[in-house]
């Protein structure tokens, strides 16, 4: 998969996720089986808010063609992603919410493998977003 490709996704996903928490946060949670006072539901806000500027900054990092700014956008994700993953992992065996809890646990393990292989396996002409 190219990089541009796979930031692309990666925007995706965190629009979606973003949009959710934000504006919707009481569905958004509810789907996992979980329920928030109002200050749980504007700390989910605060989370949409972050996932939204995430997005943005890596939607347009697919067209960055400098690898000196292409890297610290990739290390920056691959940090927030495998920091999620972790948060995710002890949730999930926790058991705080539904069985959706390893839905998450999987696109924080794409995310992360992703932005691990960009960051520091994938060469670095592969790592430019070209199209």
């Amino acid at each position: 998969m190219k990089l541009n490709t796979f930031l692309a996704i990666a925007a995706v996903l965190a629009v979606l996720y973003g949009l959710g928490f934000l504006l919707i946060p009481a569905l958004t949670i509810g789907l996992y089986g979980i329920t928030l006072d109002e200050n749980g539901l504007f700390v989910a806000r605060y989370l949409g808010s972050a996932f939204l500027g995430v997005a943005v900054l890596t939607w347009l990092a697919r067209s960055l063609t400098s690898q000196e700014a292409l890297r610290p956008i990739i290390l920056g994700d691959f940090v927030i992603s495998l920091t999620g993953l972790v948060v995710a992992v002890w949730d999930a065996f926790a058991g705080g919410g539904n069985a959706l809890s390893w839905f998450t646990v999987v696109i924080y393990l794409f995310l992360t493998l992703g932005f691990g292989y960009f960051q520091f396996i994938a060469s670095p002409g592969s790592r430019m977003a070209t199209r």
